[in-house]
């Protein structure tokens, strides 16, 4: 999504905890012309956030699009869950977005202009054992997306969601390297196939331009039709 965006034409701030991980996004985007903002950042720490969009707004210029995409899993059976599992969860996934949409509403709210793109997940609408806790955040990620569309529809400020279906990144490669796991999720996804990375970014470039200015509340599952079957 930040590649995508920044070859869209923004200039990107790029947050996260792991440096290197950021340096590295950095990279790809400084090879295609860009010059992105490296900002580490805790997304489950509200100072750390609201720092962040100062410092954007500081060195970038403004503040148009935020993409709030923080997020983390862990498979486990609910009743071997800790509560330390579902604070752990919760404040990344589901505070984090809160953190991000509270920082920047100041600034869109002012500006009577701007995007907001959540990142939900295909689990937040259909169930799978073992996803508990992260289903029970994604899905609080697309009530927030729905009802913050709603309220700040009269600031011309569009909020909406990308919900994701199965990508293999690198936090669940080694699930999908296993044959039988592999053949488990994907034989849901009507299409049989997981999706490709480099398909996510064209949707987020939409939801972040006036392509996308008459829709606010709204999640857009990118799935290969798991939602729907």
């Amino acid at each position: 999504m930040a590649r995508a965006l920044a070859e869209a034409g923004a200039r990107v701030a790029l947050a996260g905890r792991a440096k290197p991980d950021l340096e590295e996004t950095a990279h790809l985007i400084e090879t295609a012309g860009g010059e992105p903002l490296v900002a580490p950042t805790d997304v489950t720490r509200y100072a750390d956030v609201e720092a962040l969009m100062d410092r954007t707004l500081r060195e970038l210029g403004g503040l148009d699009v935020v993409v709030n995409n923080a997020g983390i899993a862990r498979v486990t059976a609910f009743a071997d869950a800790t509560p330390d599992d579902w604070r752990a969860i919760l404040d990344v996934n589901l505070t984090g977005v809160f953190n991000g949409c509270r920082a920047a509403a100041p600034h869109l709210i002012a500006r009577r202009a701007g995007k907001v793109i959540n990142v939900a997940s295909v689990l937040g609408a259909v169930g799978l054992p073992g996803y508990t806790l992260y289903a029970a955040t994604k899905g609080g990620v697309i009530a927030l997306t729905r009802t913050l569309g709603v309220e700040w529809a009269r600031h011309n400020v569009q909020v909406n969601a990308i919900a994701p279906g199965w990508f293999v990144t690198e936090m669940n490669e080694q699930a999908f390297g296993d044959a039988r796991i592999n053949e488990r999720l994907t034989r849901d996804i009507p299409m049989r196939r997981t999706g490709r990375l480099e398909e996510i970014g064209p949707l987020a470039v939409f939801l972040a331009s006036s392509g996308s200015d008459f829709m606010t509340g709204q999640t857009v599952f990118l799935d290969g039709g798991h939602s729907a079957a």
